[in-house]
């Protein structure tokens, strides 16, 4: 009876459903330690401590390289240098206690026992001052406490030789060191001290060249600065190196310049979010705020031109920042800035940007696909090359700029495969010259000149693209051509690898599907899926993976495959850049699919499942959804691909790349539920593998070989252990 019920409210739809878009909360593409810093690390001991060196005029970023300052010495490079601090020292003298010495800020005392009276008196011992070092940051700063010793004394008045110290256990204060290492910075091409806010190509909308720095609120580390918090304050920071202005004066006319954006292709500001410029000035050692906006949906990248006139500033050692005020929650409350200039003999209306610039890169030579199988592809009789290929350059000369042909020239290591013109008449847009200060968009038909060699062996290919555009006129920012690898690996997929927002229908029952066009009918093995995550963690919500034929309208028809009940998949968020979680059919089940499909699935909860959704390339087109059962099918209001991806039956492995763990092989861990800790069992011998458990959210959370793993540090919830060289798919298990 309760399975009929079970079933009976399967059946039941929502018709209140809807396709929503919503923020991501996570950026794989700065995947990075962040387990290290939250894993309770109080100790400056061996850590670097970085002199930043300084710059001259001018100072120019249009972000199309990275100008980012690396920090990576080692102890033993030439010129560091370190110094040992200790942790209690002498105030008076600034000579360390000994290594033994330690302290308490309890009241210890002598306590005297009359054993003729039964009556005690107790002396409270004197205190010491001590200098203390705070070892959780850098510069090391000390402060006096006046301490006391860490023991008692019991003495009994009339009894000889009965005197007892008893010492107090762990005191608070004790002698410890801690050693800091010096490097002296000396690049003068890098020209950022932080690495807060994002390098990318991916969320400006519409810019004039390659490359914006975005703010939002993940760290440098691709994580929330508070994972689901409401709070609002500064997040990112973008802060120049010490520059030397001693030589200027307010005569030299000194701008400081630099596009602005809001939202762009990412989430829209509120009014009560803000990007912020601030100015150092080094005598008073004070930061000064000189512009700001508040949040605004998006708009045209907008010129910033700001005097620097006040004679503080002019000193060596002058910086400037932008900060941003917003969510530290996610990937929320976006700000796009590009084109930094400082530069001297400047002037009020002098806020022009003179370069010449492809706006957005060039990811996929193909029509339609960023990828295929090579297999499809080499077998195909048909050109599969983009015959609408879209270029977009800007042209930032005040004036009108003579065109010149650009190229995209075909390799694979040495091998050069030729090269496709790029017609300078058709670049301008079938104008003799580039008009000023205007963005020009062409389309190149590359299906009659231009394809990759169909007679290369093996079960994938990669090619390395450069396309190249310029104009007649000096441009010495790099930032007229760019590159990537055409990828023909196992699998179609429409998408550029990066999620700028997480998608999908909500309603119970609801239904998303994406269609494709197979070169040539073939069998499915499984699909794979970017799930990100978004403000709802979901990862512990079900769903059935679905494919359908498609019907005469170009709409999903006859389900080819479907999960039954029993075998319910949920969301797996991945952990690194450009990893896809792969959800392949049960018992290595293949299935036959005609060459127009469609792959995606049958949700059982309410809530949006959160699949990527890429903002840089648009197949909306082939996105549906289903309120009713499947009985009617709606396209997506926006634009944007989805990161789902059919993968083919080929000889290629289907991990892509990863070392293909035996299918026969899995493993189980117990108890799971557990209180204290999990063991693990499988039918090989696991000794020496690698353990890795994540926290619902993709984060990770642990890495070890041990066979038993402790769960006392980890908090009630759902987890996932992986031993990805045990098998492809990580298991569950609920921490009570």
């Amino acid at each position: 009876m309760k399975l009929l019920l079970f079933f009976s409210l399967l059946a039941t739809f929502s018709f209140a459903q809807k396709l929503e878009m919503g923020p991501i909360t996570r950026n794989l593409f700065l995947n990075g330690p962040e387990q290290q810093l939250k894993s309770g690390i109080t100790n400056i001991d061996s850590t670097f401590s970085y002199v930043s060196d300084t710059l001259n005029l001018p100072l120019f970023d249009d972000f199309s390289t990275n100008k980012f300052q690396l920090y990576g010495a080692n102890f033993n490079d030439p010129g560091v240098t370190n110094q040992l601090y200790y942790r209690l020292l002498n105030p008076t003298t600034m000579i360390p206690f000994g290594a033994t010495a330690s302290f308490t800020n309890g009241v210890t005392f002598k306590r005297t026992y009359d054993s003729t009276t039964g009556l005690f008196v107790d002396s409270i011992f004197a205190t010491t001052p001590v200098k203390v070092a705070d070892f959780t940051s850098f510069p090391v700063n000390y402060q006096t406490e006046d301490l006391y010793p860490p023991f008692y004394i019991y003495d009994t008045i009339g009894v000889p030789d009965i005197s007892d110290t008893v010492w107090v256990t762990n005191p608070t204060y004790f002698q410890d060191s801690a050693r800091v290492f010096f490097a002296n910075l000396a690049d003068p091409n890098a020209i950022w001290l932080d690495h807060k806010a994002y390098l990318n190509e991916r969320f400006g909308a519409d810019p004039r060249s390659l490359g914006v720095a975005t703010f939002d609120g993940l760290n440098e580390y691709g994580y929330p600065y508070q994972i689901g918090t409401t709070v609002t304050n500064y997040a990112d920071r973008l802060t120049c190196k010490p520059l030397n202005l001693a030589p200027y004066t307010a005569a030299d006319s000194l701008y400081l310049s630099f596009l602005v954006q809001p939202e762009g292709l990412g989430d829209i500001p509120e009014q009560g979010d803000s990007l912020v410029l601030e100015l150092y000035a080094k005598d008073l050692d004070q930061w000064f705020r000189v512009w700001a906006i508040n949040g605004d949906t998006s708009y045209a990248f907008k010129a910033v031109h700001i005097a620097i006139k006040d004679a503080k500033y002019f000193k060596k050692g002058f910086q400037f920042r932008f900060k941003n005020y917003g969510s530290l929650a996610g990937a929320l409350d976006h700000f796009h800035i590009d084109y930094v200039h400082l530069r001297t003999q400047s002037f009020l209306a002098d806020t022009l940007f003179k370069d010449f610039a492809l706006v957005y890169p060039i990811n996929s030579l193909l029509k339609t696909y960023t990828s295929v199988p090579w297999d499809h592809y080499k077998n195909s009789t048909e050109n599969k090359m983009n015959d609408a290929l879209m270029v977009k350059v800007h042209n930032g000369s005040p004036n009108p700029e003579n065109y010149q042909n650009g190229s995209i020239v075909f390799s694979q290591g040495a091998t050069n495969y030729g090269t496709f013109t790029l017609q300078g008449f058709t670049l301008a847009e079938q104008q003799i010259n580039y008009q000023p200060r205007t963005t020009h968009t062409s389309y190149h038909d590359l299906s009659s000149g231009a394809d990759f060699p169909r007679n290369l062996t093996g079960d994938t290919q990669s090619f390395d693209i450069l396309t190249t555009v310029s104009a007649q006129f000096p441009n010495d920012i790099n930032n007229d051509h760019s590159s990537f690898q055409q990828l023909f690996y196992n699998y179609y997929s429409y998408d550029d690898g990066s999620a700028e927002a997480a998608f999908g229908p909500t309603g119970v029952q609801s239904r998303l599907a994406i269609g494709f066009e197979a070169y040539e009918a073939d069998s499915l093995i499984g699909v794979a899926m970017d799930f990100v995550p978004s403000v709802t963690d979901v990862s512990n919500k079900l769903f059935l993976l679905t494919v359908w034929a498609a019907d005469g309208t170009g709409n999903p028809g006859q389900v080819l495959y479907e999960d039954d009940i029993f075998h319910t998949r949920n969301p797996i968020y991945g952990t690194e850049m450009n990893q896809y979680i792969h959800y392949y059919f049960p018992d290595t089940a293949k299935i036959a699919c005609p060459k127009k499909f469609f792959v995606g699935w049958r949700q059982l909860d309410q809530q949006r499942l959160n699949l990527g959704l890429d903002r840089n390339t648009d197949h909306s087109d082939q996105i549906k959804f289903s309120v009713d059962g499947g009985g009617s099918w709606m396209s997506s209001p926006f634009p944007g691909s989805a990161m789902m991806r059919p993968i083919f039956s080929t000889a290629l492995d289907p991990i892509l790349g990863l070392s293909k763990p035996n299918p026969v092989k899995s493993f189980t861990c117990y108890p799971n539920p557990a209180m204290d800790e999990i063991q693990f069992q499988s039918e090989v011998n696991l000794t020496g593998e690698m353990k890795y458990i994540y926290d619902a959210s993709g984060r990770l959370m642990l890495s070890s070989t041990d066979s038993i793993i402790s769960l006392t540090s980890f908090q009630a919830g759902m987890y996932f252990v992986s031993i990805p060289t045990i098998s492809a798919q990580p298991i569950k298990f609920i921490k009570q």
